[in-house]
């Protein structure tokens, strides 16, 4: 049974006080075994599109809150966005490391990382021809779709500590434990780019535009990844060998990967005009994971 969450509406008062951390981890993957999944082709590369995703996001989200620090009046929250910093700095790392091993055992994710470089550096990149105000309201932006995409990954995060359908079909112990003291850090830190956004600007519009940017680029960018590594699975398992709806759907439903329900109802709190992420997962459960996390402990 996993901890209690906080009431529905009401802030997880733990976070209060919290102060965010960096963990210098580390993981071996030379036992990675493709499918870490046992004999789930599917579910295993719906989750591997992270790996792809996150290493060029997260130095994104790290640029681009380095350009915010400037225009924070605001000591507390230049110490939380300071630590988001070096939390988001390191988990680019450990996925690269997933990434790398991919290359090793046959499948090449190239193809797919520079679409996905192609997005962070030249459509959300800088634009040094703007002017000062101009270009002030790029940053604001673009942290308004941060705050957007840490909602998601706040989301992913809780689901992943709660996921024990992992668990029970035997997935390696290694890649769990990076994807849960992933998910704990970001169910930590879900709260700052939020934060940040409503100093910068705490214009409803501005935060509902940024999730209709962030939410169709996001589903496009994972349905695109997981058929990708689907078609470029050396090691591909009886007759899943492409990503199909009917694979993921059956792979929710024995609570391997997240319900495309449960993410869209996710989307939809994110709309109302009250909401902080502290209502959103269980800052205990997250600390409580990290305390425990092999490669977390060894940091220390």
């Amino acid at each position: 049974m996993s901890p209690a969450q906080p009431a529905a509406g009401f802030p997880d008062r733990e976070h209060d006080n919290l102060v965010l951390e960096p963990r210098d981890v580390q993981f071996d993957w030379s036992r990675l075994p493709m499918h870490w999944i046992p004999g789930e082709p599917m579910a295993t590369h719906t989750i591997n599109v992270l790996h792809l995703l996150l290493p060029e996001g997260e130095r994104w989200f790290v640029r681009v809150f380095k350009q915010a620090l400037p225009l924070i009046t605001d000591d507390r929250l230049r110490e939380d966005v300071l630590g988001f910093i070096g939390q988001e700095a390191i988990h680019a790392e450990a996925h690269q490391g997933v990434v790398d091993h991919l290359l090793a055992k046959g499948l090449d994710p190239g193809p797919y990382l520079r679409q996905v470089e192609w997005l962070f550096h030249r459509v959300l990149g800088d634009r040094p021809e703007f002017s000062e105000e101009r270009a002030r309201q790029h940053v604001v932006e673009r942290v308004a779709v941060i705050a957007a995409i840490e909602h998601f990954t706040a989301f992913l995060g809780d689901w992943v500590l709660n996921a024990h359908a992992l668990d029970e079909v035997g997935s390696d112990p290694v890649m769990l434990d990076l994807l849960r003291w992933h998910g704990a850090e970001e169910v930590e830190h879900r709260s700052v780019a939020y934060d940040l956004l409503t100093h910068l600007d705490p214009s409803y519009v501005r935060r509902i535009r940024a999730l209709g940017i962030a939410l169709p680029v996001l589903l496009g960018l994972w349905v695109r990844g997981a058929r990708f590594l689907m078609g470029a699975d050396p090691q591909p398992a009886g007759r899943q060998r492409k990503a199909t709806w009917r694979g993921y759907l059956a792979a929710s439903r024995r609570g391997l990967v997240p319900g495309l329900g449960t993410g869209l109802r996710s989307a939809t709190r994110y709309l109302k005009r009250g909401y902080h992420p502290t209502q959103e997962g269980s800052t205990r459960q997250a600390i409580a994971y990290l305390a425990t996390s092999p490669a977390a402990r060894a940091a220390h």
